[in-house]
């Protein structure tokens, strides 16, 4: 007893000091005895919560939001949970009302108490969610889009720092509203935030994780110096690799809520129905960057990118304020003109869009998509050397991309005519394609199929050529010509 009144008078020392928030003048307490007591609830909320015994933790905890709401900000981190075992088992509907609204109350405050910890806008979306979970039946056509709306303004103003699950339920409303309305247009403006901001929210978690990754790999390299032992080795990767593992967590839901919302939105957004509501609202927001960005990412990720609203969107966008993803829609379609037009000029403009988009990459993911496709440009130039130099550096930044190794592969396959004649065995070029091949097919199962099928294709030297050059199966061969690598006679 004698130790929790010290410590509670130690508390109340420092409450008489707290005067930054004014919306709680003293944190623990106005006075000794309020501190001892704040001390008990929130001894007493940390048992029963962690022993799952909401009811009692429920008791500390309306005293510590009604007495000391500014106590410590576990009481509110750790509410939903609590309510959530709370309503479940409620028998009585008066009194689950009333533990949904005093819920549904703890977002509405917990930015008062604690805004450094919750801000408005995550209040905001945890409040519509709860209201969506527990109130969305008693509820008219208005008020549920009443409820779109609070989804909406708290997305815009979290905006990449939106959390999966409310983004879930987001969209999860949207979609209910577009099936009673049948008015398309809210799905897929949802969707169009969805796709301007997760991808931030990937790339955001992507660069952090790299960063982690990274300060985990010069420890390691220390560690291998006999810099620092393996104890201090562990205890120095302690927080990293916890940091790591929350990132690549984030990236994973985030992910998995896109491709949920890309499933779900095929029906609705068709590149006609895209091209008719976008055509529209281009004109009227030539100088709404943030619209015309969510326009050009829905449509890239619907497939539309041939569509005139999409070509016009993104030229728009590249010139107002070129990005990443910018600079590599415009070399896709640069890329794609070529095809159709066989213009020089769009090929070479295809290779500075990629340039651009390869500088202008924050992840390992970026970089390696963009030099893959800059790869691709260069091959579809002919320029064979070039090409292989940007796809190992795609595999640099990414090594198990199956299709950098199919593209070296297809280059080798490709370079019979470039290395006929001189010292050079017919066709050994294709060894060294199926080594590529067969790489591709190791690394990444997902381009297996492919890789397969492309080694199918290759013509290999002839048994009496063969024979003439003194090689046998098995044996090593140094393929030259511009390829310069060591392979294995087939």
């Amino acid at each position: 007893m004698k130790k929790l009144l010290i410590a509670a008078l130690l508390l109340f020392s420092g409450s008489l000091l707290f005067a930054q928030n004014n919306n709680c003048p003293f944190k623990y307490g106005a006075n000794e005895e309020d501190s001892l007591k704040s001390l008990e609830q929130i001894t007493n909320f940390n048992m029963f919560y962690k022993s799952k015994n909401y009811t009692d933790a429920y008791e500390a905890w309306r005293y510590l939001v009604a007495n000391a709401p500014c106590c410590w900000d576990g009481i509110y981190t750790n509410a939903q949970n609590m309510f959530n075992g709370l309503i479940k088992n409620e028998k009585d509907s008066l009194r689950r009302e009333h533990l949904i609204d005093t819920l549904i109350y703890s977002y509405e405050v917990r930015n008062l108490y604690f805004p450094e910890k919750f801000s408005k806008g995550k209040c905001l979306g945890y409040k519509a969610y709860n209201m969506m979970m527990y109130r969305i039946k008693s509820m008219d056509f208005n008020q549920i889009k009443d409820l779109n709306n609070m989804f909406i303004q708290s997305v815009e103003m979290e905006k990449e720092k939106t959390e999966p699950i409310i983004w879930d339920k987001y969209f999860q409303l949207a979609e209910n509203i577009t099936k009673a309305s049948k008015d398309t247009s809210v799905v897929i403006e949802a969707y169009g935030r969805a796709t301007d901001y997760l991808d931030i929210s990937i790339n955001n978690s992507l660069v952090q994780y790299e960063k982690q990754a990274s300060v985990i790999d010069s420890l390691f390299d220390l560690y291998n110096n006999g810099k620092i032992d393996t104890n201090y080795l562990i205890e120095l990767c302690k927080k990293p690799a916890a940091d790591t593992a929350r990132q690549m967590k984030l990236v994973v839901n985030y992910r998995k809520t896109l491709a949920k919302m890309e499933k779900a939105v095929a029906p609705y957004a068709s590149c006609e129905v895209l091209e008719e509501l976008y055509s529209e609202k281009l004109a009227e927001n030539k100088e709404d960057l943030s619209a015309i960005n969510k326009m050009v990412m829905t449509m890239a990720k619907g497939g539309c990118v041939t569509s005139p609203v999409f070509k016009d969107a993104l030229e728009i966008l590249h010139r107002a304020n070129p990005n990443r993803n910018s600079a590599y829609w415009m070399g896709n379609l640069s890329l794609r003109s070529f095809g159709t037009t066989k213009d020089n000029n769009e090929i070479d403009r295809s290779i500075e869009y990629f340039r651009e988009a390869v500088t202008l990459s924050e992840t390992n993911e970026q970089k390696a998509d963009a030099n893959y496709m800059l790869g691709l440009a260069y091959y579809t130039k002919g320029s064979y050397s070039e090409s292989r130099s940007a796809a190992l550096a795609a595999l640099k930044y990414q090594p198990n991309m199956g299709k950098a190794y199919i593209l070296i592969g297809d280059l080798y396959a490709n370079s019979a005519g470039r290395c006929s004649g001189g010292d050079m065995l017919p066709l050994a070029n294709a060894w060294a394609a199926a080594d590529k091949y067969a790489r591709a097919a190791a690394v990444d199962p997902s381009c297996a199929e492919r890789a397969n099928a492309q080694r199918a294709k290759l013509r290999f030297p002839s048994k009496e050529d063969l024979f003439k050059r003194g090689l046998s199966a098995g044996s090593s061969y140094h393929v030259g010509c511009w390829i310069q690598e060591t392979t294995t006679v087939r």
